[in-house]
């Protein structure tokens, strides 16, 4: 089992900055893609950035220039700085991660969720 667990969020104002990480545990050879999502009140959860386990990131063209996602594979964490943050910014966000696991299966993963919030 893999257990994945999110800090940092909070209330900014806008035009703000906040820091997310989120830290895979549990039975794990690799992890391959990492990723944050989020989802607002009242919307369907939508991919925000993701990044590969060599380096390659994406991003949703909503963030692009504002988020950067990056990971520390020793530690097995995935990392997303956030600024010029704006009040649509606020949302649940959540860290997903495809682990491969010690039975050697690749399972999707995601942890409960960090609030960010964006004060105008």
């Amino acid at each position: 089992q893999v257990q994945l667990v999110e800090s940092g969020g909070g209330l900014v104002q806008d035009g703000g900055s906040l820091s997310l990480s989120c830290t895979a545990s549990g039975s794990i050879v690799s992890i391959n893609t990492m990723a944050w999502h989020r989802q607002a009140p009242g919307k369907q959860r939508e991919l925000v950035a993701t990044i590969s386990s060599g380096g390659t990131t994406n991003y949703a063209d909503s963030v692009k220039g504002r988020f950067a996602i990056s990971r520390d594979n020793v530690k097995n964490t995935v990392f997303m700085q956030m600024d010029s943050l704006r009040p649509e910014d606020t949302a649940v966000y959540y860290c997903y991660a495809v682990v491969r696991g010690q039975d050697q299966r690749v399972r999707a993963y995601w942890g409960l969720g960090t609030q960010v919030t964006v004060s105008s």
